[in-house]
């Protein structure tokens, strides 16, 4: 007989309740809470020995795990805590309370994911040197951008706030050990992250490299950060010549945590909000979802000086009359003589991300991560005067324009896979896609060949990058001799790169002319200003593939002794293969102390920016602006007029050796060093002028451009750690000390065409080996110090910047030397700014188990860098500090408040 549908409903129900009695009832649990010394550890990982069966601790730090009767070991472990195991037995119905109290231990005990495709190793045990930035840096970091963490916590990490530099003044320009931004490798979770669709190009460091844009990534969704400093290319790819960077996302589950900060400088400009939640949901009994939110509101810092150059017209008294008749200083919106905005750029921030993976079977995960990035940014140009005719419409703009330059950036990444064992074998199998868009729009400026019938607002085009990597990993682990793990796999790669022109008001001609002085009637220059838009013919959209393979062999050939040998074949369509390999060894002397070293080649094809980019931009040398064209490698100009030859990959030598150590419980040290031999280095070229004008002129150019392999590069220097760790008095004292020194030289002269012979200092000047060999610091040391004590945390970290120096193209003439007027010293354009001690300082409390508050400040001791001594340096007063070379930005003192809420 049917049963009616509500009884039917009744009855499905009352089977459901039986069946899970039934199952409850023939399983146990395991409960507990995990803590250390000063609390509750929410995010902490429970798992069970031999099974694939783990949970974190909620906000109190408890867990709950439900398991068949039997014997277990249960061990719950935290990023930068020692584990901890205990052996329990258990009934099915029982309920048994296992508690863990964690100690802090050291990044040398951590197991490291990266450097090794075999079982995950510790620093002491791994044969290349590689730091760990751990949960706990990351939340007490006074950072808001992921570049600047790294920056203060890194030593041989380098990346700080560009200026006057187009859309470099959004993008952090980022390098490793003193080498280029192209020249490191970023992973997410292991897997190849995409680089920015931002080619540098303007006169900072990195200029004429493409990196990749670490503060698309929001901050609050990483869990840590594997830094290898290492070439490591047969390891994981093209780029990995000075190291690889993986990050590594949250997995937390059961515990949200909301982190607000308010912040601002002592000058009383640079304004920051930051805002960001992550929490975390349980997928069965083995799956995970981590999402994260994060937004940044940051208003800009403005350190320009008083300018001291004329206005209206080029007579000085004519021209103090016109100021006062017009009060033009009173027009530019500055205070005082101020007519730029120079310093760091107004930038609006909003990141999503998500981590997870769920299981599908007993040998088989499928994980998922990605996320999307928009950030607007504001940023202006140089100031264009009412007496440069030629740039600006009277009728439009009387006491002339600073002009705004607005991106909109978008950063897009999703990566998707399957792990698992496969009779033995350990599979890894994903797809990533990511992609970077820029789009420029010029701002409260004017096209002024169109005369009054300019626009003030231009769309004048951008840049898209988008690349596609296919991974296939395949290890396993052998019982031969100590263990030998043997990996290998492939690697195929489909980029992408677009230049999209503007809109025709921002770079067309429309023909308009001025009078000058002397009663000449000339043409003004088209298209906007900050720089006119890209054209049609600029537009394009170019791919290339890349297929590699690779052998990973890992043996300990005894207890003491690892080797590891790694080979890796790899294929661009557009270039010849290129095989490139590496050994390395790790001795243990003792248990707490190893020796390493390595010696490896690498490659780096050049990016598809670098092949293909080409543009018109106005830039300004002592004051006076020119319009520069960049040609590529297409172009008959460079090929046929300059006779450049085509691109070639970057080949590299790479020497480690080093030293680590644990002396006891408390103290650990790391030394090493290098020696990186870079060979065809591709650089943009400096500005040929002189004696092209005919084959520049149909071009509406001044000066051109290109990008060629100029140069061959040694590095060398050395890293060294320290960390101290102890209990003292009522609480908990940690210390770390991280140094690093590098010098960095070209070596065998300039490479240029035959064609060229006789003007290698136009297409590799002073200025450009000076920007290679000593535009960033010659060493830099980071410290941090913190105490703990009941609800207390005093932190307190010192980075020590070394000098840089800015080399002038013409400096090397004593012709252009000048005596000071004041004290009859010799002065030169070149300067040396030297070493800063820059300190920052934070007090948290724990209110509760759910509050945290923190006041704080960076540069507490308002440091800056050197200022100009020599008057032409500073472009009429504007550029009080070096925009050419840079050790920690112009920001001054700025002070912070933050609460974090874990719920």
């Amino acid at each position: 007989m049917k049963l009616p549908h509500k009884t039917y409903i009744i009855a499905i129900l009352v089977c459901c309740f039986i069946s899970h009695k039934a199952i409850s009832q023939s399983r146990a649990i395991l409960t507990g809470n995990v803590s250390d010394q000063f609390g509750n550890l929410p995010g902490a990982k429970v798992s069970i020995e031999g099974m694939d069966l783990q949970t974190t601790t909620d906000i109190n730090g408890n867990y709950l795990l439900e398991v068949e009767e039997g014997e277990y070991v249960v061990t719950a472990g935290f990023v930068m805590y020692n584990s901890l195991s205990k052996s329990v037995t258990i009934k099915v119905g029982e309920t048994i309370n296992n508690d863990f109290v964690l100690r802090t231990g050291f990044s040398m005990d951590q197991p490291i994911s990266i450097g090794s495709r075999g079982k995950p190793r510790s620093l002491l045990e791994n044969t290349v040197p590689i730091d760990i930035i751990s949960p706990q840096d990351i939340s007490n970091s006074s950072q808001v951008e992921l570049s600047h963490i790294l920056h203060y916590l890194i030593p041989s990490f380098h990346a700080t706030n560009q200026t006057i530099a187009d859309g470099t003044d959004h993008i952090d320009p980022a390098s490793l050990r003193g080498l280029g931004p192209d020249q490191v490798l970023v992973l997410i979770n292991g897997k190849r992250r995409h680089n920015s669709s931002l080619l540098n190009v303007n006169g900072t460091i990195g200029r004429g490299t493409v990196g990749t844009d670490f503060n698309a990534i929001p901050i609050a969704a990483i869990e840590r950060i594997e830094v290898l400093r290492d070439g490591a290319a047969s390891q994981y790819g093209s780029d990995a010549i000075a190291g690889v960077i993986n990050i590594i996302l949250k997995t937390q589950t059961d515990v949200i945590d909301v982190n607000n900060r308010v912040g601002i400088t002592t000058a009383g400009d640079g304004f920051t909000t930051y805002s960001s939640a992550n929490f975390g949901l349980k997928i069965g009994n083995r799956g995970f979802v981590n999402v994260t939110a994060e937004y940044r509101d940051k208003e800009s810092v403005n350190r320009a000086g008083d300018y001291t150059g004329t206005v209206y017209v080029e007579d000085p008294i004519e021209d103090q009359q016109l100021i006062l008749q017009n009060n033009f200083f009173g027009q530019t919106g500055y205070d005082n003589h101020r007519v730029m905005e120079i310093g760091s750029a107004e930038t609006q921030n909003l990141s999503l991300m998500i981590n997870g993976e769920i299981a599908m079977s007993d040998n088989a995960t499928f994980y998922l991560l990605g996320g999307r990035n928009y950030r607007e940014g504001k940023t202006a140009g140089f100031y264009r005067f009412p007496k440069d005719l030629d740039l600006i419409v009277p009728e439009l703009f009387p006491n002339g324009f600073s002009p705004e330059l607005l991106t909109d950036i978008q950063d897009d990444a999703v990566t998707g896979g399957i792990r698992g064992i496969k009779n033995g074998w350990d599979v890894d199998f994903s797809h990533a896609i990511g992609t970077n868009s820029l789009d420029f729009t010029v701002n409260n400026s004017n096209n002024a060949s169109l005369g009054v019938a300019s626009p003030s607002t231009f769309y004048v085009g951008g840049f898209e990058y988008q690349q596609n990597t296919t991974n296939l990993d395949i290890s396993r682990t052998f019982d031969w001799l100590d263990g030998v793990n043997i990996a290998f796999g492939g690697e195929l790669r489909v980029e992408n790169y677009q230049i999209k022109a503007g809109e025709e008001d921002s770079y067309i001609n429309g023909g308009s002319t001025y009078i000058s002085d002397s009663g000449e009637e000339l043409s003004r220059v088209a298209g906007a200003q900050v720089f006119p838009g890209f054209q049609p013919e600029n537009e394009l959209n170019r791919f290339r593939t890349n297929t590699s393979g690779y052998m990973d062999i890992e043996a300990n050939l005894t207890q003491k002794l690892v080797v590891k040998a790694a080979a890796r074949y790899g294929v661009y369509n557009d270039f010849d293969g290129q095989a490139i390999w590496k050994l390395s060894g790790r001795y243990a002397v003792t248990k707490g102390l190893s020796f390493r070293t390595g010696f490896s080649t690498g490659f780096r094809a050049p990016s598809l920016h670098q092949v293909f980019f080409q543009n018109i931009s106005t830039q300004f040398i002592n004051g006076e602006s020119i319009r520069v064209g960049t040609f590529n490698n297409e172009s008959a100009v460079a090929t046929e007029a300059f006779k450049i030859e085509k691109l070639k990959p970057e080949l590299s030598n790479h020497f480690s050796a080093g030293i680590s150590s644990k002396i006891n419980e408390n103290f650990t040290f790391t030394f090493d060093y290098y020696l990186v031999d870079i060979k065809d280095r591709i650089v943009l070229s400096g500005r040929f002028a002189e004696g092209y004008e005919d084959l520049l002129a149909p071009f509406n150019v001044g000066a051109a451009q290109f990008f060629t392999n100029a140069i061959d590069s040694r590095t060398s220097g050395a890293d060294a750690a320290i960390v101290f760790k102890t209990n003292l008095g009522i609480g908990k004292f940690d210390t770390t000390l991280g140094i690093n020194i590098t010098n960095t030289k070209v070596v065998g002269g300039i490479k240029v065409s035959p064609s060229l012979v006789g003007q290698e200092d136009v297409l590799f000047n002073r200025e450009e080996i000076g920007r290679v060999e000593s535009g960033q610091p010659t060493y830099k040391m980071n410290s941090m110090i913190s105490y703990e004590f009941n609800k207390f945390r005093i932190q307190m970290g010192n980075t020590f910047f070394g000098d840089v120096t800015y080399v002038h193209p013409d400096d090397g003439d004593q012709a252009n030397w000048v005596v000071n007027e004041y004290n009859g010293l010799i002065e030169t354009r070149d300067q040396t700014f030297s070493s800063k001690l820059v300190t920052d300082m934070a007090i948290s409390y724990q209110i509760n188990d759910f509050v945290k508050c923190t006041v704080g400040g960076n540069n507490i001791f308002n440091v800056y860098p050197d200022k100009h001594t020599h008057a032409a340096n500073t472009s009429d007063g504007n550029f009080l500090y070096s925009r050419r070379v840079q050790q920690f930005g112009v920001n001054g003192a700025n002070y912070y408040l933050r609460l974090l809420l874990r719920l």
